[in-house]
């Protein structure tokens, strides 16, 4: 699995950055892509990579900036001649975007040959995609803004075939029993599976943060996160004016990713105030802040999930 930010500036494009578009791809458990937020240009900044446009399956969207919804006219009508035909793409967001969506698609003429779900999220709320859990949180910036916490499917552990040999149980379809069930009764022998199996491992939790200054979901959801993407619109500076604005200061994230035992942290939204070299000087201050690994994303920036 990867992550893949295709735009990483704050509410204005720079000639470096395009507003905010990230892409988890779900490569090799799920041929699929979901998209989180959706800035103009997106299907520029697609053309730069190997993503297609007919394996996007799913569209997240934060809350309803211009930044962060954008690009989706173009996306939704490009998606129609770059393989899209008949395959069902969904759209979640704040109420407001089936308006928005909609109203776009009507005055523009644009007609989509694959089937569009729209589904309006709130606070709270929880769901499941394929066996990916979704849990949603409301922010706190201008607008409802959400963040999304990501739980994929714990990882089985695998036979000890050897194990399995030893207790006389030979190769055959009764191994997919031992590895699919809790417990398997063999001549009125019942056997715990988990004694024969190595250990599994947790699922990766990712959250994608819509634009917010400090909250109680925001913790919420970042609770022993392996990977956060979180926007920085303030990497140094005055922490007021940040809140003034309902954005978050890097002081404000530093202490997100500290007290919710984050592993990993990725850094976008960033300012058109910082210039590429001053990013690269604040983020040699900011890792030693840190006990978790940082990244101060640049558009194309890929961060990959083992």
């Amino acid at each position: 699995m990867k992550i893949i930010c295709l735009g990483t500036s704050a509410g204005l494009p720079t000639k470096e950055r395009n507003t905010q578009t990230t892409v988890l791809s779900l490569n090799p458990h799920y041929n699929e892509y979901w998209m989180f937020d959706c800035g103009e240009a997106a299907q520029h900044q697609i053309l730069h990579t190997n993503i297609k446009l007919g394996k996007l399956t799913r569209i997240f969207i934060t809350h309803l900036h211009g930044d962060h919804i954008f690009g989706l006219p173009g996306i939704l009508t490009s998606r129609s001649f770059q393989g899209g035909e008949h395959k069902p793409l969904t759209i979640y967001g704040p109420v407001g975007i089936r308006a928005f969506v909609e109203t776009t698609l009507e005055v523009s003429a644009s007609h989509l040959n694959y089937p569009l779900e729209i589904i309006e999220v709130v606070d709270k709320q929880c769901f499941q995609i394929h066996d990916i859990n979704i849990k949603v949180g409301l922010l706190k910036h201008g607008v409802p803004s959400f963040g999304y916490r990501v739980k994929m499917p714990d990882i089985q552990g695998n036979l000890m075939k050897e194990k399995l040999i030893e207790q006389g149980i030979l190769p055959g379809p009764i191994y997919k029993q031992f590895k699919n069930n809790a417990v398997v009764t063999i001549d009125n022998i019942t056997y715990d599976t988990a004694q024969f199996k190595t250990e599994s491992k947790k699922g990766k939790v990712l959250v994608f943060y819509g634009d917010t200054m400090p909250c109680e979901n925001e913790m919420i959801l970042a609770h022993d996160a392996d990977v956060i993407v979180h926007e920085c619109t303030y990497l140094d500076g005055d922490i007021d004016l940040s809140h003034k604005y309902f954005h978050s200061h890097f002081e404000d994230v530093k202490q997100l990713v500290i007290q919710c035992n984050v592993k990993h942290l990725i850094i976008n939204h960033v300012s058109n105030r910082y210039a590429r070299e001053d990013i690269q000087c604040l983020l040699s201050e900011i890792e030693h802040q840190l006990n978790c690994t940082v990244h101060i994303a640049d558009d194309f920036y890929t961060y990959e999930l083992n």
